[in-house]
């Protein structure tokens, strides 16, 4: 599983035109979801992203987290993020997890969240979107599970 991480002011996912998700502060989840990915590393991921401390406090450090300063999340599948890259020109994605079961772990992922108590939006699974964010700081990190 690989999750890009992006701090954003506001961000939102459209398609064909109409907003099917869309949030003020808080994260923009790009998430891949990778063979062998199960429900253990789902929950695992969801529970560390919920904890991560990557928000300013009063005196500018990154010590809050989404929690702390009400944001929310904005999570859109992606399973370009498992590319392989190492020969060729053609990136191969045979590493992402074929659907049904990565919609249905992308799913699980986002229901994890919830249980942690965080506000989820999303993108449609498998659509063609467009996302538009306006990145805080910029701010970005790249989580392998």
């Amino acid at each position: 599983m690989r999750v890009v991480i992006q701090r954003v002011n506001q961000a939102n996912v459209k398609i064909a035109g109409e907003t099917v998700g869309k949030i003020n502060q808080g994260l923009l989840l790009l998430v891949g979801i990778g063979e062998g990915d199960d429900l253990a590393i789902i929950q695992k991921a969801a529970n560390k992203i919920s904890k991560m401390r990557i928000f300013e406090d009063k005196s500018g450090k990154t010590n809050l987290a989404i929690k702390d300063v009400n944001g929310k999340i904005l999570s859109v599948s992606q399973f370009t993020l498992l590319a392989d890259t190492k020969k060729g020109n053609r990136p191969s994605f045979v590493q992402a997890m074929k659907p049904p079961k990565s919609a249905e772990l992308w799913q699980s992922f986002n229901h994890e969240l919830e249980k942690l108590g965080l506000e989820v939006e999303t993108g449609q699974f498998g659509a063609d979107m467009k996302v538009d964010l306006e990145n805080d700081g910029p701010f970005t990190i790249v989580l392998d599970m």
